[in-house]
């Protein structure tokens, strides 16, 4: 397994071909998303294989939005089993990262602990001090979509995904459900 120039290789495509639209979900997410499911998976007892299967599903769990936001974690494994095999992962390792990026969506449904860091790892923003400011980002980027269209709207299904979010390793729980919940709060108080 070429863990390094895989992970080099998907962050170099996502810098030059990703669309500029996709504000939140960009190179910065995914380097996010990595550095979490690092800080998650050492707290969480990984071994070295188990970090590096981890985190080569981190870069690619969202490398499907180059192709755009329809099942994009389909076409992020597409993506994975296309390029991974050049960079010496076998079959089974892929099938591993590809259960770990199908983890990432929502409704959320990990299946085992890699999938449950990964999918912490994805919405570890919502229980950190900087959920305001990425939120914003999702804001704008499901404006440019067309998803929403009005603050009211975004406000009303940030309150709606936060109180059905909930976190699956005792790391992701144990700091950062506490903030998770003041952000839902005021969220409710700000929306009355």
């Amino acid at each position: 397994m070429q863990f390094e120039p895989a992970g080099t290789y998907i962050l170099q495509k996502l810098q030059r071909e990703l669309p500029h639209h996709f504000y939140y979900h960009s190179v910065e997410h995914t380097q996010d998303v990595y550095h979490a499911a690092a800080e998650i998976g050492a707290q969480e007892g990984l071994t070295e294989y188990e970090m590096k299967l981890l985190l080569t599903a981190a870069w690619y769990h969202d490398a499907g939005f180059l192709e755009g936001p329809n099942q994009h974690e389909e076409t992020s494994c597409r993506i994975a089993l296309t390029v991974l095999p050049g960079f010496n992962y076998t079959g089974q390792e892929i099938d591993r990262i590809c259960g770990m990026i199908r983890a990432t969506r929502i409704p959320q449904l990990p299946q085992n602990k890699l999938e449950m860091i990964l999918a912490d790892a994805d919405l570890d923003y919502l229980g950190r001090n900087d959920f305001f400011a990425i939120g914003e980002k999702l804001f704008a980027e499901l404006c440019t979509l067309g998803v929403i269209s009005t603050r009211n709207e975004w406000n009303k299904l940030q309150i709606r995904f936060l109180g059905n979010h909930h976190y699956f390793t005792n790391t992701a729980i144990n700091t950062r459900q506490a903030q998770k919940d003041r952000h839902l709060m005021a969220l409710k108080l700000n929306n009355k």
